[in-house]
């Protein structure tokens, strides 16, 4: 028998159709899924048009971690018809200020050896339980609730070998970073991460949490870690002993590529103003003055981060030349935290606390200065993304954070002369579920009635695609767009997530503003973009809102994996040039006519009207994708097929 990765046993274990051949398409059934609020209401609203009467997962939740700055009712009444969502259709339900989604899930409910697709590109989170946890637009989750199989490219395995164990002051930040200064942010794409090694039992389940979170930052499909004793011992912490099960790899799998990582041989690690590719040693920016320090986020606010901090900060002060701000991951951090007096530490150091949720990661509060530097524990420093558009943001360790507060610049923490501050985790966490709302009775969630505010606003409408596409490029941009940069976050536009005609005003707000009026005046037409469009985040109103606007095709030299899928989704159609020089060939203004007739075929001419030339065009298509994008999107897609089965 062919020894097997772990990734090829959890797949085996839910396959239910497809190729298993790299790069094919695959399906898989999915046990889990979870959401966000910032995203869950769209994702909710497209389960309801399904008509499914119950989810079918064994286990969804819904978390409300986004939009808790309730500046008007918006975020409010989101959150309320969250809840009711989750009453009438079985679903848990995260009440706000119960924490930050990915670490609540691996607190309470993510499962070695389970599938796990989430409306939140951070979901791999779970992978450091052993989860095969992955990032997915709100459609694909709700399908996933619907009881339909959730549809990748069978992936290549990278393994990710760890051997010796990480030096004071290095931590699992400085791992995940050095694997992004290796392969940078799409060397990922199309492959899963896999950890082993014997370096692997070394680190605790919220160090491998940690790792395979920013392995998003990477492109890849997700990241996961064996279920060896560790798991076990963190699972039994909290009192969820019963989920354990061993997955390990066999001996002698074999991994599409290695990595080698002596984590004896590394070094504190800092991600550079604006890519989390851009990593290098702190050592060589030492002396960069800082004026804010943020700690936390899904990716570092883990209770051994905190109490990390706290030891480091005892009996100091923060410099007067910044302000330092600290987000917990969860409700039981927070009551670690006061329990050990690791709290009371922090504050009395000068550190800000602020609520259980998401915060400044994503532009929800807490904007640096002018021109600042920010110093942060969290995992995307996009241009923009902290909510002032001129601010440099590195990415460090919370080691190298709390080192940057006390002395007012970047600092190697190795060299504040200080005893290096070991943290146990505690052999029982304090478990208190009550800020989870399970699901109801069928009975009692039939005569649940749905609340909506009045900035719900209905699904739009998408017409089939026609066998041809006219007009003119609208916008061209280059390498590297993220979904930050097509609707951007921050406190103005997140809570319009469930509006769509008005949080379309904003599509591309931070590369051109005019480009929303300039796309509704000629009707729509085409995007084109350089290398892995769509980097970043799973939000589904990056291709959900273009299309609103009319855009009909995005033609670029390549994608990234949730935001090719979400195009689809929403039948704008993803297509890439034959030759990439042709990229530089068209410029904006151009009218050009792509013929479609068949999307099974890889091969599509573009005819550009305006230069009188023609381009070849592929695309990466499967026929199950051509019939979908044929539909005029997925819901469309799926609401035919239900309403022939009646």
């Amino acid at each position: 028998m062919t020894a097997k990765t772990l990734t090829e046993k959890i797949i085996d274990m839910h396959y239910v159709t497809g190729e298993k051949s790299q790069g094919r398409e695959v399906a898989i059934s999915i046990d889990q899924t979870l959401t966000q609020d910032a995203t869950g209401t769209m994702a909710y609203l497209q389960y309801e048009a399904i008509g499914v009467p119950r989810v079918k997962t064994r286990l969804s939740v819904s978390y409300v971690d986004h939009n808790t700055l309730q500046s008007d009712y918006k975020n409010a009444d989101d959150h309320r018809f969250l809840q009711s969502m989750a009453q009438k259709y079985g679903i848990y339900f995260s009440r706000p200020g119960n924490g930050i989604c990915h670490q609540l899930h691996v607190e309470n409910f993510a499962v070695p050896g389970s599938t796990l697709i989430g409306s939140d590109s951070h979901t791999p989170t779970a992978g450091g339980v052993g989860a095969m946890a992955m990032g997915a637009g709100g459609l694909d989750v709700a399908a996933a609730m619907a009881g339909m199989p959730f549809r990748i490219k069978y992936p290549k395995v990278m393994g990710v070998h760890l051997s010796e164990s990480l030096p004071e002051w290095v931590s699992a930040k400085d791992v995940i970073l050095e694997v992004l200064r290796r392969i940078d942010v799409k060397g990922g794409v199309g492959y899963v991460l896999e950890y082993f090694g014997d370096g692997v039992q070394s680190l605790s389940v919220p160090e491998r949490a940690t790792i395979t979170n920013m392995g998003t930052e990477t492109g890849a499909t997700t990241s996961i870690f064996p279920s060896d004793p560790v798991t076990e011992q963190f699972l039994r912490a909290q009192e969820r002993e019963k989920d354990y099960i061993p997955l390990l790899p066999d001996p002698g799998a074999a991994y599409d590529r290695v990595i080698e990582i002596d984590l004896s041989a590394l070094e504190p690690l800092a991600a550079c103003p604006h890519s989390p590719g851009d990593v290098r040693p702190v050592r060589e920016l030492a002396g960069l003055a800082v004026q804010q320090v943020g700690i936390g986020s899904c990716t570092n606010s883990s209770l051994k981060d905190l109490e990390t901090v706290a030891r480091i900060l005892e009996g100091q002060t923060i410099s007067e030349d910044l302000h330092l701000i600290v987000n917990p991951g969860s409700r039981q951090v927070v009551d670690h935290l006061i329990e050990s007096g690791a709290l009371n530490q922090m504050i009395q150091a000068g550190a800000r606390i602020l609520e259980n949720a998401c915060g400044a990661c994503i532009g929800m509060g807490a904007a640096p200065s002018s021109k600042a530097v920010s110093v942060r524990t969290y995992n995307r420093n996009f241009k923009g993304r902290s909510g002032t558009s001129d601010a440099d943001v590195y990415l460090v360790s919370p080691e190298t954070a709390a080192a940057a507060a006390l002395r007012g610049k970047l600092i190697d923490p190795r060299d504040l002369g200080q005893p290096f501050p070991a943290v146990e985790l505690p052999s029982r966490y304090r478990v208190n579920k009550n800020m989870f709302i399970p699901p109801l009775p069928h009975e009692k969630a039939a005569q649940t009635e749905i609340i909506r505010g009045p900035n719900i606003a209905p699904l739009p409408e998408f017409q089939s695609l026609p066998d041809s596409l006219s007009g003119e490029v609208v916008l061209k941009v280059g390498d590297n767009i993220t979904t930050d940069h097509i609707i951007p976050g921050g406190a103005k536009i997140l809570p319009l997530r469930s509006n769509i005609p008005q949080i379309s005003q904003y599509v591309f707000e931070m590369v051109d503003p005019d480009f929303p009026a300039r796309a509704l005046e000629k009707g729509g037409g085409f995007i084109l973009g350089g290398d892995n469009y769509g980097q970043g985040s799973s939000r589904e109103h990056a291709a959900l809102a273009p299309k609103y606007l009319g855009i009909r095709a995005v033609i670029v030299k390549s994608f990234a994996r949730i935001h090719l899928a979400n195009l689809i989704n929403f039948g704008i159609v993803p297509l890439t040039f034959a030759d990439p020089a042709d990229y530089d060939r068209i410029d904006p203004g151009d009218h050009l006519d792509v013929i479609i007739n068949d999307l099974r075929s890889p091969d599509i001419v573009l005819k550009n009207r305006t230069k009188g030339s023609d381009s070849r065009l592929g695309h990466t298509l499967s026929e199950l994708d051509a019939g979908i994008l044929k539909a005029g999107g997925k819901l469309s897609w799926i609401k035919s097929r239900i309403d022939r089965c009646e």
